[in-house]
This record gives C-alpha cells, structure tokens and sequence, in this order.
C-alpha cells in the first residue's frame, strides 16, 4: 500500500508494511536497538524522517514514532534505536528474530537536500541529546559520503547523555566524536553547549535532534554564531501524518490559509530551518 503525501515542503511517499525482525538487542538502560527487514520504506527513506510502528495490541490504536537511525536500501534493512517510554515501546522491546512488525514509513521531511549536498570543505555539528543521537548515525553516513567531485565536509558529532553511552562507535565511524555527561562520567561534565564552548569548536552548519531546552539553547547560540541551523523536534504524536494536529509547533510566519502560527511536526518537520520557528 502507497499513497503520495503532500507537505508543506515536498511531497513524501510513504508504505504500509508488515516488517520482518532480524534482530533486538539492548544497547543500553531502556534503550534498543532494533533491526528490521523492509520491502520499501528503507530504500525511500531520508536522514531526519520517522516511522509510525503499531503495537500488536489492538486495545493500543494509535502507532509510536521512532526516528529512523539507519537504512540500507539495498539490503532493505531499517534500523530504529528507540527508548522504552511505556507499553507500547516496552512491547517493541520484547521482539525477537522473526516477528512481524507493522509501520508505515517515510514520514515527515527529513534535511533537505541543501544540507545533505554541497558542504564541502566546511564543518557541520551533529548534535544529539539522548534519544535525539539515533538519527544522527544516518546523517553521518549521508554526510560522510559527500560529494565525488568536491569531496565531504568535517564531520563533528557532539553527543549528550544522562549517564551510559550509546551508538558513540557508530558515530566514529563518520565523524569526530564529542561527549557530555551530566554527572561528568565521560567527556565534558555539563550539556553539548558547555562542550562545544568548552572545546572553542566552530561550525558552519549545526544540524541537532533533542529535548526541547537544548534545541531552544542551540537556536540562541547559532543567532550568536551566524550558523546555519536544522532542527529536528521531538514532539509527541497521535496520527503521524498531519490530521490531528496534536503535535503543532510555532511558527515565525503566518500560515496562508489557517492565518495562525502553526506547523505540524510529522509533516512540515520534524525537521526545521530553526529561524522558522519559536521554541
């Protein structure tokens, strides 16, 4: 099943799927890691969309989202690191090799097209807080391929945690790795701000999913730095494809047709230009 999803920036083709586990493993306190066989929605998908995944239990309606952290679309593998977060994010984390599994994907406009080409030669932050890192593993591996004739930019990914670390080798992979702890247990004692200050590191393009505080800190400092600046929101979601309005955010402009400053996070974003929004 396909249909064409129209957004307020291009139109998304999205796949109903029953997806085939491969493989469920904790890589962390509450966090997983979980591997999945797909027939479209790893060939379509783009850095920065999500997944809707519904619970097996008919009494749970409405799907989770979860950002997509990798994709292969030649194998067809799709990846999802997710946080349980309650019953229906603790199911997913009983899967095993073998169970189905059903989702619809791509959703959402991921980074544009500007950021993932053309950033050759310059040094772009991939900043991620919590269970915000996972979607930065695909921009990296996007990002890191870069251009066959003018080359790949610098990657740094700048990478904030509670306490125990996760998905820090995937990123090494692609890029320069830096780490705040809050209790100071690895890398800088603090948030990702006081370890990009704390190291004077610079960036021409800071591309960023977390928790709302940190967003709001990192739209501040790239007004202070001239950065171009690509936020992806974490809101919750009911629909995840733009009927319920449940997970609007403010705007800066004023929607043409409505007349309000609203956008919706699972089709106009979840990524956004951060000079178009207000945190």
């Amino acid at each position: 099943m396909q249909a064409g999803q129209e957004t307020g920036i291009r139109a998304v083709q999205k796949f109903r799927e029953k997806a085939e586990v491969l493989q469920n493993t904790r890589i962390a306190k509450g966090i997983y890691d979980l591997r999945l066989k797909t027939k479209q929605i790893a060939a379509a998908a783009k850095p920065g969309q999500f997944v809707s995944v519904y619970s097996n239990d008919h009494s749970r309606l409405l799907p989770r989202p979860i950002s997509i952290c990798g994709a292969d679309p030649e194998s067809g593998e799709l990846r999802l690191v997710f946080r349980v977060a309650g019953r229906g994010t603790e199911e997913f984390s009983r899967l095993s090799a073998g169970d189905r599994v059903d989702l619809t994907g791509p959703l959402g406009n991921g980074f544009p097209e500007s950021v993932l080409k053309g950033q050759a030669g310059k040094t772009v932050f991939l900043i991620g807080g919590g269970i915000g890192i996972p979607p930065m593993v695909q921009l990296a591996r996007t990002l890191a391929a870069g251009d066959d004739e003018k080359g790949a930019p610098r990657l740094i990914s700048v990478l904030g945690f509670r306490d125990e670390l996760f998905l820090v080798d995937d990123l090494k992979a692609y890029s320069e790795v830096v780490i705040a702890t809050e209790d100071g247990s690895c890398g800088t004692k603090g948030n990702v701000l006081d370890a990009i200050r704390g190291r004077n590191l610079k960036a021409d393009v800071i591309c960023a999913c977390g928790p709302t505080p940190m967003l709001r800190a990192l739209r501040v400092y790239a007004q202070e730095t001239g950065a171009e600046c690509w936020l992806s929101l974490e809101e919750k979601m009911a629909c995840g494809i733009g009927a319920c309005l449940s997970c609007v955010c403010k705007s800066t402009d004023i929607d043409e047709h409505s007349r309000v400053r609203n956008k919706r996070v699972c089709t106009e974003g979840p990524v956004f230009n951060s000079i178009d929004i207000e945190l």
